[in-house]
Protein backbone atom coordinates (compact mmCIF):
# COMPACT_ATOMS: atom_id res chain seq x y z
CA UNK A 1 0.00 0.00 0.00
CA UNK A 2 1.19 3.44 -0.47
CA UNK A 3 1.97 6.06 1.88
CA UNK A 4 -0.48 9.05 2.14
CA UNK A 5 0.99 11.94 0.51
CA UNK A 6 1.72 15.18 2.85
CA UNK A 7 -0.55 17.04 0.47
CA UNK A 8 -3.52 14.25 1.72
CA UNK A 9 -2.66 14.20 5.18
CA UNK A 10 -2.61 17.76 5.04
CA UNK A 11 -5.59 17.65 3.56
CA UNK A 12 -7.20 15.25 5.97
CA UNK A 13 -6.39 17.08 9.08
CA UNK A 14 -7.71 20.04 7.68
CA UNK A 15 -10.93 18.35 7.00
CA UNK A 16 -11.20 16.80 10.91
CA UNK A 17 -9.71 19.85 11.96
CA UNK A 18 -12.69 21.81 10.22
CA UNK A 19 -15.64 19.01 11.34
CA UNK A 20 -14.45 18.91 14.60
CA UNK A 21 -15.46 22.84 15.12
CA UNK A 22 -18.93 22.59 13.45
CA UNK A 23 -19.32 19.24 15.68
CA UNK A 24 -18.73 21.18 18.36
CA UNK A 25 -21.28 24.04 17.91
CA UNK A 26 -23.67 21.95 16.46
CA UNK A 27 -23.87 22.71 12.68
CA UNK A 28 -22.49 19.73 11.13
CA UNK A 29 -25.66 18.81 8.96
CA UNK A 30 -25.02 16.98 5.71
CA UNK A 31 -25.45 20.10 3.44
CA UNK A 32 -22.89 21.80 5.57
CA UNK A 33 -20.58 18.75 5.29
CA UNK A 34 -20.40 19.01 1.62
CA UNK A 35 -19.21 22.58 1.83
CA UNK A 36 -16.35 21.45 3.78
CA UNK A 37 -15.88 18.64 0.72
CA UNK A 38 -16.03 21.61 -1.44
CA UNK A 39 -13.38 23.39 0.08
CA UNK A 40 -10.90 20.57 0.75
CA UNK A 41 -11.58 19.44 -3.45
CA UNK A 42 -11.04 23.33 -4.29
CA UNK A 43 -7.67 23.16 -2.07
CA UNK A 44 -6.62 20.09 -3.10
CA UNK A 45 -6.06 21.66 -6.33
CA UNK A 46 -4.60 25.10 -4.85
CA UNK A 47 -1.95 23.00 -3.27
CA UNK A 48 -1.01 21.12 -6.27
CA UNK A 49 -0.32 24.49 -8.16
CA UNK A 50 1.56 25.83 -4.49
CA UNK A 51 3.15 23.27 -3.08
CA UNK A 52 5.09 25.54 -0.66
CA UNK A 53 0.63 26.52 0.63
CA UNK A 54 0.27 23.09 2.33
CA UNK A 55 0.85 24.30 6.31
CA UNK A 56 -2.11 26.50 5.04
CA UNK A 57 -4.69 24.46 4.14
CA UNK A 58 -6.10 23.94 7.50
CA UNK A 59 -6.97 27.96 8.12
CA UNK A 60 -7.82 28.13 4.06
CA UNK A 61 -10.35 25.43 4.86
CA UNK A 62 -11.93 27.05 8.06
CA UNK A 63 -12.27 29.91 5.96
CA UNK A 64 -13.47 29.04 2.61
CA UNK A 65 -16.62 26.61 4.66
CA UNK A 66 -16.97 30.84 7.17
CA UNK A 67 -17.33 32.42 4.55
CA UNK A 68 -19.88 29.92 2.44
CA UNK A 69 -21.77 29.23 5.76
CA UNK A 70 -21.72 33.19 5.95
CA UNK A 71 -23.34 33.02 2.61
CA UNK A 72 -26.13 30.20 3.18
CA UNK A 73 -26.81 30.87 6.86
CA UNK A 74 -25.57 33.53 8.95
CA UNK A 75 -22.00 34.21 10.67
CA UNK A 76 -20.09 30.95 12.41
CA UNK A 77 -18.54 30.30 14.40
CA UNK A 78 -20.09 33.25 17.14
CA UNK A 79 -17.85 34.81 19.39
CA UNK A 80 -18.24 33.45 22.80
CA UNK A 81 -15.92 35.59 24.72
CA UNK A 82 -17.71 39.04 24.27
CA UNK A 83 -20.80 38.96 25.97
CA UNK A 84 -22.45 42.54 25.41
CA UNK A 85 -23.57 43.99 21.78
CA UNK A 86 -24.30 42.38 18.39
CA UNK A 87 -22.98 39.16 17.78
CA UNK A 88 -20.07 38.55 15.73
CA UNK A 89 -18.29 35.82 14.14
CA UNK A 90 -14.72 35.22 15.06
CA UNK A 91 -11.76 35.56 12.65
CA UNK A 92 -9.12 33.08 11.33
CA UNK A 93 -5.34 34.42 11.79
CA UNK A 94 -3.25 34.23 10.05
CA UNK A 95 -5.04 34.76 6.94
CA UNK A 96 -2.34 32.75 5.13
CA UNK A 97 -0.17 31.17 7.57
CA UNK A 98 0.76 28.17 9.72
CA UNK A 99 -1.19 27.09 12.81
CA UNK A 100 -4.70 29.10 12.69
CA UNK A 101 -6.84 29.90 15.50
CA UNK A 102 -10.20 31.28 15.76
CA UNK A 103 -9.69 34.95 16.82
CA UNK A 104 -11.93 37.66 18.10
CA UNK A 105 -10.81 40.79 16.74
CA UNK A 106 -12.83 43.20 18.41
CA UNK A 107 -11.61 41.53 21.96
CA UNK A 108 -7.99 40.74 20.66
CA UNK A 109 -8.10 37.36 21.81
CA UNK A 110 -7.07 34.08 20.73
CA UNK A 111 -10.32 31.64 21.44
CA UNK A 112 -9.26 28.40 19.86
CA UNK A 113 -6.91 26.48 17.36
CA UNK A 114 -9.02 26.01 14.37
CA UNK A 115 -10.24 22.27 15.29
CA UNK A 116 -10.11 23.04 19.05
CA UNK A 117 -13.69 25.08 19.22
CA UNK A 118 -15.04 22.27 21.41
CA UNK A 119 -12.64 22.99 24.19
CA UNK A 120 -12.93 26.78 23.65
CA UNK A 121 -13.94 28.57 27.32
CA UNK A 122 -12.52 31.77 26.94
CA UNK A 123 -9.42 32.97 25.43
CA UNK A 124 -6.06 34.54 25.70
CA UNK A 125 -4.97 37.86 24.63
CA UNK A 126 -3.21 37.48 21.15
CA UNK A 127 -0.28 39.50 20.48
Amino acid sequence: MDPISPLEQALHAARARVMADLVAHEVAQADVVSLVEESVAQRRWWVEQWPDGVAYVAGLVAQDVQDALLERYGRWPLCPVCGSGDPHALDVEPELGPDPHWVCSKAGVKVAAVGALGRATGGTKSS
